[in-house]
């Protein structure tokens, strides 16, 4: 129970339905020079646990989370890579500490308030599918997941749009009820990362070439961006035209970024198409039986991107794509059967 308003409704479900629940807060890391908020999540927690009268209890995993998400993701950056944070919180600390922790408790299910549904299909395995509300569905962040994890997971809410998420929480009177969506890193909050990696990272000015090579700009550092990304610098010419601009590659070793006007990355017939349709996956979870053949599925490599047409390649892990696709190592790739999320991996 992260004291918002998701969490607190699959409580209130969970317990309406019958379940014996307690409440868990997971402390984790923060920076110090960042405002504390746990506390006062913590104590929306307990309000709420207090309302259903619910037992309560608080799990430290700061140290965990500092070694398995925190230092995981500064290291992707320092090496020019671009991790996913909140992928790697949901595998060591919701489904790892957490999970482990209810298993030494002999407890039977973990309950988060994700946007996401388990299903026990008809190969016999219990296999993640997408939540209802296609706005908030966070299937993409919980392909790491196996079998044997989501037999063991509730996900109460995820068969609920947002807004009737909300509706319950009032009507139960839910002191959270109203609370605002948390934002930012998975449970830290609302961090602006590239002032937290400057703060971790040595970074230092380099130059914006645009697609001839010419210096148009400087950044703060080439580690801290990523390709495909909408990009602000500091320009050395400004004109009213202006357009956006979008980095088409970086070379950390020179400290370079390169920008084009608009996002033509993947525009079909253009010179400057930086578009990859083969992506090499490392890491690669599937959370059903492994097929030997070539399967016809669908992927996102961003959360909340429309699914993209391809093909997986279970013996070698790569997945070729129908349509070029701008992708950049240490991002994840995860596939899709229909509402099915099979698992994904790690572009190498």
């Amino acid at each position: 129970m992260s004291g918002g308003v998701d969490s607190s409704v699959s409580a209130y479900l969970l317990k309406q339905q019958g379940y014996d629940v307690t409440g868990v807060f997971i402390k984790v890391w923060q920076p110090n020079d960042v405002e504390c908020t746990w506390k006062d999540e913590r104590r929306d927690a307990m309000r709420v646990c207090a309302e259903l009268d619910i037992p309560f209890l608080t799990l430290d995993l700061s140290v965990e989370y500092k070694m398995q998400v925190v230092d995981y993701m500064i290291s992707e950056y320092a090496k020019g890579r671009t991790p996913n944070p909140d992928i790697m919180c949901n595998r060591h600390i919701k489904f790892g500490g957490f999970l482990d922790m209810a298993k030494r408790m002999d407890i039977d299910y973990v309950a988060t308030g994700h946007y996401a549904n388990v299903k026990k299909t008809d190969d016999g395995y219990f296999s993640l599918f997408e939540g209802k509300d296609p706005s908030k569905d966070q299937s993409y962040f919980l392909w790491t997941l196996n079998s044997d994890d989501l037999s063991r997971v509730l996900f109460p809410v995820g068969h609920l749009l947002k807004t009737e998420v909300r509706k319950i929480a009032q009507k139960a009177k839910l002191p959270v009820f109203d609370k605002k969506d948390s934002q930012g890193i998975c449970f830290i909050g609302h961090v602006d990362m590239k002032e937290f990696l400057k703060k971790n990272i040595e970074t230092r000015s380099g130059s914006v070439l645009d697609i001839d090579g010419n210096v148009i700009g400087e950044h703060d550092g080439a580690i801290l961006y990523t390709i495909g990304e909408r990009v602000g610098f500091k320009a050395f010419k400004t004109g009213a035209d202006d357009k956006a601009m979008y980095i088409l590659s970086k070379d950390v070793s020179n400290n370079t970024i390169t920008v084009i006007e608009n996002n033509l990355l993947t525009v079909e017939g253009s010179e400057h198409n930086q578009g990859i349709r083969i992506a090499q996956l490392a890491d690669v979870n599937w959370n059903t039986e492994k097929t030997n053949t070539v399967s016809n599925l669908k992927a996102r490599v961003r959360y909340r991107q429309e699914k993209q047409d391809c093909i997986f390649d279970p013996n070698t892990s790569r997945v070729t794509f129908s349509k070029a696709q701008v992708l950049a190592s240490g991002q994840s790739v995860v596939l899709y059967s229909g509402e099915r999320c099979l698992g994904g991996g790690i572009i190498s």
